[in-house]
């Protein structure tokens, strides 16, 4: 015979658990889980882009004089 059921939920009381088994319960779940790992970022590569060829890379005297400015 089961135990009566509560009347405001209408679900019957569960037995208690065994300690034993709730500790192996609570060791699988540990287990399971996962960790948090930490790990390092991976330095960056070195790069061997330039500036070169662009018009910022000439030296500023040498930008004051454009082809075809007024004088």
């Amino acid at each position: 015979m089961s135990a009566p059921a509560d009347p405001a939920s209408g679900v019957a009381p569960r037995p208690a658990t065994d300690p034993e088994i709730l500790a192996i319960l609570v060791a699988a779940v540990d287990q399971a889980w996962p960790r948090p790992v930490v790990t390092a970022a991976p330095a960056p590569a070195p790069s061997n882009w330039r500036f070169s060829g662009r018009w910022w890379a000439t030296p500023l005297p040498l930008r004051r004089d454009r082809p075809g400015a007024r004088r």
